[in-house]
């Protein structure tokens, strides 16, 4: 599509949302709707796609991206008219007689560009709000996953005429002409390089942003730790989609007196769970493509390889990889892994590991496996992320009934459900102003003693 044709697309949209259809309830519930059957009759082009672009299997690609985004609308359909209503306030006795309340109203024609690594969960779910939120969008998924974004393409052309929802394919060119349009927000799922910019070229026209960016996420076993469960579930988190997932654990640090039980457990869980040959599992993922591919082939130092560190470069496939004894100055700590490998640092004292976690730029998410209570809610209060789970790994983005989001070089603004719906809405203040009076205390002149004393009541 042409620049031209893309501003024609912004000014189509504009105009759409001008009508005022988007505001209906009822044409927003309809239009959730229409997505939702939408996605179901074309789940098997979209497992399809999924394997193509990333090799997921199809248990995988409902599990984590198919079955979200459904359950996402059932509960925006749900909720809806509870998101969308009024919330009155206490009004000040200085304003009597009045009533006060915040309204949510859409931005308006919102731009929308998503990742490869999860291309339906995170294209569908932010759409899913922005329509729940009354907004017309356009959408550009990424080129890395072409396959994803022709079947995203194709089910929102079926849904939707292109001056509602519309999606825009292709590569940089395409993200560049976007991003020089004026837009009433942007909703960003990528890098923080590529975040970067977003935020540079929105800032040129003072447009509202949500980045939901990455970092390298840190794992925590404590010395109380159930050690086989939290093998368990890292592995699962660690290893699903191949490791290229923004809320894997990036790196593990480990208590020194339980390290060498805890790299037992994992090597026994990826053979438990991917097979003594994980790269012929037909159920494991491939990286998205030879470039990534390379650069995490460079980052598995092979003398600190515990388990794994195979490859196989015409399937673009790498084994879940341990690596052991890794320092903080090593290349794999240097940044966001995004890809199966996984390295251990031992620590003795755990407040210390906190302290430099903080030192560091704030992780999109952490994780704590311990048993003990306190040192939990300590972790929770002083260490800065944006979300993250004490005994678990990943599922705190599964869930319609909290927001996620990051923080600082991880990220700014939140999203799913209620917060996803806020996401894409400007809270409006109001005050309905009563006319059977008129209190004459703030007028001037200002000469009366008594107002004086009033206001100073009122106000104090």
């Amino acid at each position: 599509m042409s620049i031209t044709q893309l501003s024609e697309l912004v000014k189509s949209q504009k105009e759409f949302f001008k009508s005022g259809e988007t505001l209906s309830l009822n044409f927003r519930k309809n239009a959730l709707k229409k997505l939702y059957r939408a996605i179901k009759n074309n789940e098997s082009k979209i497992c399809k796609a999924l394997h193509s672009d990333l090799g997921k299997s199809e248990y995988e690609s409902f599990m984590c991206e198919v079955g979200l985004v459904l359950s996402e609308i059932s509960y925006m359909i749900k909720n809806l008219k509870r998101f969308a209503k009024a919330k009155h306030v206490k009004t000040p006795l200085a304003q009597f007689a009045a009533k006060s309340f915040k309204q949510p109203s859409p931005y308006g024609t919102v731009l929308i560009m998503s990742p490869w690594n999860y291309p339906i969960l995170l294209t569908l779910d932010p759409i899913v709000d922005a329509i729940a939120a009354g907004n017309t969008a356009v959408v550009k998924p990424s080129a890395y996953s072409p396959a994803t974004a022709k079947v995203v393409k194709n089910i929102i052309s079926e849904c939707f005429t292109p001056e509602y929802v519309a999606v825009i394919t292709g590569g940089r060119q395409e993200n560049a002409a976007l991003l020089n349009e004026k837009f009433d927000m942007v909703f960003f799922t990528g890098s923080p390089a590529v975040g970067r910019e977003v935020l540079r070229k929105t800032a040129e026209n003072l447009t509202p942003v949500v980045l939901e960016l990455g970092g390298k996420s840190p794992c925590v076993i404590d010395k109380t730790a159930k050690i086989k469960l939290a093998a368990k579930r890292i592995v699962f988190g660690k290893f699903l989609n191949c490791g290229q997932t923004c809320v894997a654990p990036d790196y593990v640090l480990c208590h020194k007196s339980v390290k060498d039980e805890f790299v037992k457990e994992v090597v026994k869980q990826i053979k438990m769970q991917y097979g003594e040959e994980p790269l012929n599992n037909p159920h494991y993922g491939k990286i998205i493509n030879e470039k990534h591919f390379n650069r995490l082939r460079e980052l598995i130092d092979e003398e600190k390889v515990v388990t794994g560190g195979k490859s196989n470069g015409f399937a673009l496939k790498i084994e879940p990889t341990v690596l052991d004894n890794v320092g903080w100055d090593d290349p794999v700590m240097q940044e966001e892994i995004f890809g199966p490998i996984l390295p251990i640092i031992t620590f003795e004292d755990i407040n210390e590991v906190f302290i430099t976690i903080n030192e560091r730029a704030k992780p999109l998410a952490f994780y704590l496996f311990t048993e003990d209570k306190a040192l939990a809610n300590s972790a929770i209060k002083t260490v800065h992320f944006g979300g993250g789970c004490v005994n678990d790994v990943v599922i705190h983005l599964a869930t319609s009934e909290m927001g996620f989001g990051g923080v600082g070089e991880s990220g700014m603004g939140s999203y799913h459900g209620k917060d996803g719906f806020m996401a894409f809405s400007h809270e409006k203040s109001v005050v309905d102003k009563k006319t059977w009076m008129d209190l004459p205390m703030r007028y001037q002149p200002y000469k009366s003693s008594f107002y004086a004393k009033l206001i100073r009541l009122f106000l104090r």
